[in-house]
């Protein structure tokens, strides 16, 4: 039986829970035939993870699978020493204390890095490209990720990398979005870059509402955002990163030790440009950057 726990919900990584299904079924697991798996969905609620990690190792999980974020993964890590481990994270997993190493995890975990914090600075570029007349750019970011320092400062490095000013938002709960927004506007901000974030993700519709309300050219991790309506999104494959979590799982589940499987970091990187958006909000796409887009959305 593998346990699998997730910081979102079904309906936000349907596309991602497909491919972890069928990275499970290229190394021999089927769901409903030769194995079960028992589900836990915190909904963008951090809080609940602890107890669901503890209730999963409780059920005498042979697996347990810790996606939707570092913040999954160090509370999988938290519950259990002995059960293996396949995470997800899009923050560097040695950085977080996680892993040990990468090439040799050297515990009861192992999984993917999404590298996501590392993207931060591609994220700022394009916002430039598209608008190059903001003096200031607003990132907006959750203080209750375990990581959101990190987060802080590879978003401060990358700003001075560019000599460009930011502005820093916090939201940590539905409530906060209304206000962060109307700080932005004060601000005067010319965009915005939202943060990497299982909980911001669960919360897309919202947060693409308000910025094309105040309109304000926002930029996204997953693609999710672009095809809710938000101007574009720049981040690693999610899906592709579940697909190896899936492979990983079947590894173990036939014998394989998690400490001598290397922790897999994905290089893809897909960007999504929605041009309805960019219409909606009186932009000019600048070509180059359409033709690197890898989807358009009309």
């Amino acid at each position: 039986m593998i346990g699998f726990l997730n910081s979102s919900s079904p309906a936000e990584v349907a596309r991602s829970l497909a491919a972890f299904r069928e990275g499970l079924k290229e190394t021999g697991f089927v769901e409903g035939q030769n194995v079960t798996i028992e589900f836990r969905w915190a909904g963008g609620r951090y809080d609940r993870l602890p107890d669901f990690a503890a209730d999963l190792v409780k059920r005498g999980i042979a697996v347990l699978v810790a996606t939707g974020g570092a913040v999954t993964a160090l509370a999988a890590k938290a519950a259990t020493t002995t059960i293996p481990i396949v995470f997800s994270a899009g923050a560097d997993p040695v950085e977080i204390g996680l892993i040990a190493g990468l090439s040799r995890p050297g515990s009861n975990l192992t999984g993917v890095s999404l590298l996501t914090s590392t993207l931060i600075g591609k994220r700022l570029e394009i916002l430039r490209e598209v608008v190059p007349e903001a003096s200031a750019i607003g990132v907006l970011l959750n203080p209750n990720l375990p990581n959101v320092q990190i987060q802080l400062e590879d978003a401060q490095k990358a700003g001075r990398a560019i000599d460009q000013e930011l502005h820093i938002l916090y939201a940590r709960s539905e409530r906060d979005f209304e206000s962060a927004f109307a700080a932005a506007v004060q601000a005067r901000l010319g965009a915005l870059m939202v943060g990497p974030d299982a909980f911001f993700s669960s919360q897309r519709e919202q947060i693409v509402a308000l910025a094309a309300r105040d309109r304000i050219p926002t930029i996204y991790e997953w693609r999710e955002f672009a095809e809710a309506g938000g101007l574009m999104s720049y981040g690693s494959d999610r899906a592709a990163g579940y697909h190896q979590v899936g492979v990983y799982a079947g590894r173990i589940l036939k014998g394989s030790n998690p400490a001598d499987l290397p922790v897999v970091q994905l290089t893809k990187v897909e960007f999504v440009l929605n041009l309805k958006a960019a219409r909606a909000l009186g932009l000019t796409i600048p070509l180059p950057l359409l033709g690197r887009a890898d989807e358009v959305i009309e």
